[in-house]
């Protein structure tokens, strides 16, 4: 009976999960999933308003959908956008691996303040067409075109926050996603070097980049550009439950993978996770589950600790920590970089833990998980407190056109406390190499 029953459940677990990919049909029916909550706890007619709002908001940093739509309507752009870019990753991928899945489900967090079906698809297009350009294969360039997003606020902004006719901005908006898709990719290459692959959100340092030079731009110009880090909070117990509960499933639908153990769930130490760290081929599906969801569970527990909410743009850094769980994030990595943002803020008096620039400094500055993967936890307390404190005026210099501020904030800590933590380590090295010999 026991044994049937456990061949039942991997037939069934198998029809989301192979053993070195996840399938498309976990990420359709997880997008289905989102748009049923959506429906269930929000009336059609204000859902329907509230999507709306949510397409006309220019959705700049810090824009919580929750306050502007309510939670149906959030639940329900996240899921229609999630079954949008599944579709166009289904039509071009060879599978899914750690990098696809961390860049869908890092769109999928930022939906909730920040993106939707309008100010997205305009950097789709312009990866097809950088493609067509550059006669490189789309299926090599679906991670930036997923990542690209991360300025969407400029395509909201210019449609929706100049003033201008919609028949005007919209064209020029839209254009400017376009331009915007096509360039990131050879930039964005390039600035991989800068930080040597030890801030995993590489393109969030890129579309920073970017985004001053728009926001400057737009400022010489004197147009409208606003940048607002504290919005109010607005959350619910049932968005707490929702995501445990998604948690949960993630690591039991791992750990009855993995024959109900935690049988090579510990290797994961020796993966620094600096960039490209493949959790799913290197380790596994079910592992890559597992730490999936004990990631869910350390982000959320955190938010807990220090009094936070799950409101809309702290659940963006929640699913963002739990999709790089498949891509270089492991407890061992990422805890000691959250102790370092913690205490500094502590520290700095000026930055209460439990607020939500705070939070999202502490989940979506774990983009330094390598730093403490590779250099150790003490390096990694230093990393976290040091990031702490920048991300707080990185912001400001592109007006919350880039969503991904800490992996701009990130990308500047990691140029400038790994060229120090080489040499230290080259020392230590030497050291014993000479007590020894």
């Amino acid at each position: 009976m026991r044994n049937t029953i456990n061949n039942q459940l991997h037939r069934f677990l198998y029809l989301f999960f192979g053993k070195t990919e996840i399938k498309p049909l976990f990420f359709y029916t997880v997008a289905s999933i989102f748009i049923l909550f959506g429906l269930s706890v929000q009336s059609p007619s204000s859902l329907i308003s509230g999507y709306w709002t949510i397409l006309l908001s220019p959705s700049n940093l810090i824009t919580d959908y929750f306050e502007v739509g309510g939670i149906g309507a959030t639940f329900f752009n996240v899921g229609t956008l999630t079954l949008a870019n599944t579709f166009f990753i289904h039509r071009n991928a060879p599978k899914i691996t750690g990098p696809l899945l961390a860049a869908l489900l890092t769109v999928m967090g930022f939906s909730f303040f920040g993106k939707n079906l309008y100010n997205s698809i305009p950097f789709l297009i312009g990866t097809y067409l950088y493609s067509k350009y550059s006669d490189t294969p789309i299926a090599n360039l679906l991670l930036g075109a997923l990542f690209s997003s991360a300025l969407s606020p400029v395509v909201s902004l210019i449609t929706f926050g100049q003033g201008l006719p919609i028949f005007i901005g919209m064209p020029i908006g839209i254009m400017a996603g376009v331009i915007i898709g096509f360039v990131i990719h050879p930039v964005s290459a390039s600035f991989l070097r800068f930080h040597q692959g030890f801030n995993l959100y590489n393109t969030g340092f890129t579309a920073g980049v970017i985004g001053l030079v728009i926001a400057s731009i737009m400022r010489v110009f004197e147009l409208p550009v606003t940048y607002d880090i504290e919005p109010q909070q607005l959350s619910s117990s049932l968005v707490t439950w929702f995501f445990i509960l998604f948690s949960l499933v993630l690591f039991l639908s791992g750990f009855i993978l993995n024959d109900y153990s935690f049988k090579g769930y510990m290797k994961l130490r020796k993966s620094s996770g600096q960039l490209i760290s493949d959790i799913v081929i290197e380790f596994g599906t079910p592992i890559t589950l597992m730490n999936m969801g004990i990631l869910g569970f350390i982000a959320i527990g955190y938010v807990h600790i220090v009094g936070g909410q799950l409101e809309g743009a702290v659940v963006g850094g929640v699913l963002t920590v739990v999709g790089f769980a498949a891509f270089g994030k492991h407890p061992f990595n990422v805890i000691p970089i959250m102790a370092g943002i913690y205490l500094m803020q502590i520290a700095m008096h000026i930055d209460n833990p439990n607020t939500t620039s705070a939070l999202l400094a502490a989940l979506f500055g774990t983009t330094l998980a390598p730093i403490a993967g590779h250099y150790g936890w003490g390096a990694g307390l230093i990393a976290g407190a040091l990031h702490a404190a920048v991300v707080n005026n990185t912001g400001n210099a592109h007006a919350g056109l880039n969503l991904y501020n800490n992996g701009f904030s990130g990308g500047f800590v990691a140029a400038f406390l790994v060229p120090i933590f080489d040499v230290i380590k080259e020392r230590i090295n030497e050291h014993e190499r000479i007590r020894k010999g």
